[in-house]
């Protein structure tokens, strides 16, 4: 399939098919950075700009390589020595950043629905790197392209998600690409981070760590982001580790050969132990792995590749 999306805004827009050219495309870009030299000329002549607006280090990290690895030339956007410390508005920085001849700009921002706003305004390509609690593509994506990997089909998974459903963005996108895709999905934590809400969007509900995680192929856990509560959601982080954190004689609930998963950063002895961190059964290093991989496909795909360019990518 041919890719002619501009954007990247969230994967609740894109088709099952769309999605699948992107992991597609993600393998042949996997095999491209474990060669010993990790170039290749396809976004030669375009400059991709990191605009973050919120502390970041695997997604703005992975972002810069993968463009590098493309040979893209590549801005990182200082927020804190930027004009906008002055009171310059995000459409003004945004537009001057597009005056500056960039191609794709990577953005991050506290507030749900900014890339989509950029997008209606500007020339350039737009790609969500995270906006608040609505979404995160790309994790949602180099989460499917790891089950991927590892199953060979999403299709009929047994994906349980643990912790903040709540707050995350990451949840939102995993969602609705694991339902597109045709997976099972169970989202598993306390009553007050995982509304009743979540099964409008296909998804079991339970409250209980064990029912939840029962015979689950994947186990992706999602750190407690005290940061954008804005209450009390628990009684205390002891309490959640308690009934909540995955520790090595729970994985038994789960199916044998189960994948555990977490989009980082890790608060070890909260959501996971130390040994499953580290174990056999996290493929954690391998999601910042495939992180790159998944970038690099995105960006090229975005910027045409496969679309207008003569070049197809993906079944």
């Amino acid at each position: 399939m041919v890719f002619r999306k501009k954007h990247l805004l969230g994967l609740e827009e894109l088709s099952a098919e769309e999605i699948t050219t992107i992991l597609d495309a993600a393998a042949g870009m996997k095999e491209i950075f474990s060669r010993p030299v990790k170039k290749v000329p396809a976004l030669r002549g375009k400059t991709v700009c990191n605009l973050f607006f919120e502390n970041s280090t695997r997604t703005r990290t992975s972002f810069e390589l993968a463009a590098k690895n493309l040979s893209a030339d590549v801005v990182n956007f200082n927020v804190a020595t930027s004009s906008v410390v002055k009171g310059e508005s995000l459409l003004d920085t945004a537009r001057t950043i597009q005056s500056m001849a960039v191609d794709i700009v990577v953005i991050r921002h506290s507030c749900p629905g900014t890339p989509l706003l950029l997008s209606k305004r500007l020339n350039m390509s737009v790609v969500n790197a995270g906006d608040g609690a609505h979404a995160h593509p790309t994790q949602g994506l180099l989460d499917l392209f790891t089950m991927r990997e590892h199953f060979g089909s999403i299709k009929d998974l047994r994906v349980a998600i643990v912790g903040d459903i709540l707050h995350s963005r990451v949840a939102r996108s995993n969602i609705f690409g694991l339902r597109k895709l045709g997976a099972h999905v169970t989202l598993v934590g306390p009553s007050t981070l995982v509304p009743r809400e979540f099964k409008e969007m296909g998804c079991e509900i339970e409250y209980d760590l064990k029912r939840g995680i029962s015979n689950a192929n994947v186990i992706n856990l999602l750190r407690i982001q005290l940061e954008r509560q804005k209450k009390n959601l628990f009684p205390s982080i002891r309490e959640y580790r308690l009934l909540y954190g995955l520790q090595e004689d729970r994985l038994s609930w789960a199916s044998p050969d189960v994948l555990v998963m977490h989009p980082g950063p890790v608060n070890r002895g909260v959501e996971i132990s130390q040994e499953i961190a580290d174990g056999p059964h996290s493929v954690i290093n391998e999601q910042v792995t495939n992180g790159i991989a998944v970038r690099m496909a995105v960006l090229y795909l975005v910027s045409g590749g496969g679309a207008g360019s003569g070049v197809q990518v993906g079944g």
